[in-house]
C-alpha cells in the first residue's frame, strides 16, 4: 500500500510535463527542496553520476541571482600541525602544489588552533574569518581561486 502512495506522486510528475515547473511538495516527494535548490547546483549532478535527476532538479530550482563576488587582496590559511591528524585534507592542501597558485596567500602554524582562512584587503586588515575545518582539499583550491586576487608572481613562499 505504501508503495502505490509513492508511486502515484511520481505518476503525476510525469504526466505533468517535462518544461513545467514542479510544486514545493511534488518536489520534496522527489527529494528536492525548492525553497533552497539553486540551479547552478542541477550541474553538479553529471559529477556524481545522477544526471537521470538533472531534469527533476531543473523544474524545482531557483534561478541564481546574480551576485557580486567579494575578491580579496591577501589571505593567510592558519593551522596546527599538530591538528593534521584531524584534519588531513587541510594537510594535503598544504603539503601539495596547490598553495603555490596563490602568491598572496600565506600559511601560517599557530599552536592548537583549528584551520580557519583569514581573508584581507591590501593593506593586511581582516576582513573576514572562516572556519574551514570540514573542507576538502579542493573546496579549499575554489574558494581561493574564486575570492583570491589573481597575482602573477615568479617565486614566493608561501610560508611565515
Amino acid at each position: 500500500m505504501q508503495f502505490i502512495i509513492l508511486i502515484i506522486p511520481l505518476l503525476m510528475l510525469l504526466v505533468n510535463g517535462c518544461n513545467a515547473d514542479y510544486t514545493t511538495n511534488e518536489c520534496s516527494l522527489l527529494g528536492f527542496n525548492k525553497a533552497n535548490l539553486l540551479c547552478s547546483s542541477c550541474d553538479q549532478l553529471n559529477k556524481f553520476k545522477l544526471s537521470s535527476l538533472r531534469d527533476h532538479c531543473l523544474n524545482c530550482c531557483q534561478m541564481d541571482q546574480e551576485k557580486s563576488i567579494k575578491i580579496y587582496a591577501k589571505a593567510r590559511l592558519e593551522v596546527c600541525t599538530c591538528k593534521f591528524g584531524a584534519y588531513p585534507q587541510i594537510q594535503a592542501f598544504i603539503k601539495s602544489d596547490r598553495p603555490k597558485k596563490y602568491p598572496n596567500l600565506t600559511i601560517r602554524y599557530v599552536r592548537g588552533l583549528d584551520p580557519l582562512i583569514k581573508l584581507m584587503d591590501s593593506n593586511g586588515n581582516v576582513e573576514e574569518v572562516l572556519a574551514i575545518e570540514r573542507w576538502d582539499t579542493d573546496t579549499v583550491d575554489e574558494f581561493l581561486s574564486t575570492h583570491l586576487e589573481h597575482i602573477e608572481d615568479d617565486y614566493r613562499s608561501n610560508l611565515v
